[in-house]
């Protein structure tokens, strides 16, 4: 009895001490859709955060503790994300890596910022979620304003003379990116034959295609989501359009290439210039591909968010969000992506947004300079 007795009360003090370990970790928090149609894009953010949560551990963690990783799914859904960001917040995280979708990122980040909880997006790029004064709000990525200038000026050159037309799903940031685009396009002596809107989800793209075949589209700039761009660009070619399908960085997954299949031969996107070629993520890549994961999209801009948060927490020594902001704003941060530096809303300074054409093969490539 007296045997069993002191090994009930070791057992215990292992429990208690594993607790009392666990404990010392900090726990950051990633946060995407890891299900519903924009789940591609939630498992390259937690492929990004899991690994740079293993990295930043080996080389010590944070001010001495672990860092803890909680995974959350918002499934897209604006209602979803405000839940979950007040589970973030009450659970006292210091930190969130997301969301992916703008209509997310937005309503997450007002409960974050009255929960003392930092937040950068790795991906969401409507200019709304940095433009309200907000003290929490960061991005590693661009925005709209920014990649959309960069579509028009590339259409404009190209495609001169051309019929235009554009198309957005209504969402925070299919519809921000399409208004962007029209915007720099009508400022470019550009005027568009056609301007219609669709449902996100929709399946059936039929008629906006006869009205596209009707008008002699010659491009057609989709703001939305790639399960929808790819359904359309399959449809033009059932229909016997040639027409030319250009998006933004939400067509930045191989997904897109499993929905058109070779037909996805030609189309057209902007994003950033490609972070897996930069040479400061060539070890980091490797680790990836070690692993049999391809650190595409917004992998490696998940893993700089938690790089920049890391960074700015020792220097600033403590987790506390505010602090830990202040001192984000005020430096330079190397990560995998390369540098990073902030404006006051939490913008960042280098943006360098490119035109990326898709192959027969599935795969895409960067076209030189964005515009030629």
């Amino acid at each position: 009895m007296k045997s069993l007795k002191l090994i009930g009360l070791a057992f215990g003090a292992s429990i208690a001490l594993s607790s009392a370990a666990f404990a010392q970790d900090v726990t950051v928090a990633v946060a995407g859709p890891m299900t519903g149609g924009e789940s591609a894009f939630g498992r390259q953010m937690k492929n990004g955060a899991e690994m740079a949560v293993a990295d930043i551990n080996a080389a010590g963690g944070v001010g001495g503790k672990k860092l803890a990783l909680s995974v959350n799914d918002d499934a897209c859904d604006p209602k979803q994300a405000r839940s979950i960001a007040e589970k973030i917040a009450g659970a006292k995280i210091p930190f969130v890596a997301g969301h992916y979708c703008s209509s997310s990122s937005i309503p997450a980040s007002e409960a974050y910022a009255d929960g003392n909880v930092l937040q950068i997006t790795p991906a969401s790029t409507n200019p709304t979620f940095t433009e309200r004064k907000l003290w929490n709000v960061a991005r590693v990525c661009g925005r709209d304003d920014q990649q959309g200038l960069i579509a028009a000026q590339y259409i404009a050159k190209n495609f001169k003379g051309k019929n235009i037309a554009i198309l957005n799903d209504k969402t925070t940031y299919g519809k921000g990116l399409a208004d962007e685009t029209k915007k720099a396009l009508n400022k470019a002596g550009i005027t568009e034959k056609m301007y219609e809107s669709y449902n996100k989800g929709d399946k059936d793209f039929n008629a906006i295609v006869s009205r596209l075949k009707r008008d002699n589209i010659d491009l057609v700039y989709v703001g939305g989501y790639h399960q929808e761009s790819g359904l359309i660009l399959r449809q033009m070619r059932d229909q016997g359009l040639k027409t030319v399908l250009m998006a933004g960085d939400a067509l930045a997954d191989k997904e897109y290439a499993s929905i058109t299949g070779p037909a996805g031969e030609g189309t057209l996107f902007t994003f950033g210039p490609d972070p897996r070629n930069k040479p400061t993520a060539k070890k980091i890549v490797e680790a990836f591909k070690a692993k049999g994961i391809d650190p595409e999209g917004y992998t490696l801009y998940t893993y700089a968010a938690m790089q920049v948060w890391s960074q700015a927490a020792k220097k600033a020594g403590t987790t506390d969000a505010k602090k830990v902001m202040e001192t984000m704003k005020a430096g330079k941060w190397d990560t995998v992506i390369g540098p990073i530096e902030y404006d006051a809303k939490g913008d960042i300074k280098q943006i360098d947004y490119v035109v990326y054409k898709w192959d027969a093969k599935g795969g895409y490539a960067e076209i030189v300079g964005g515009g030629t």
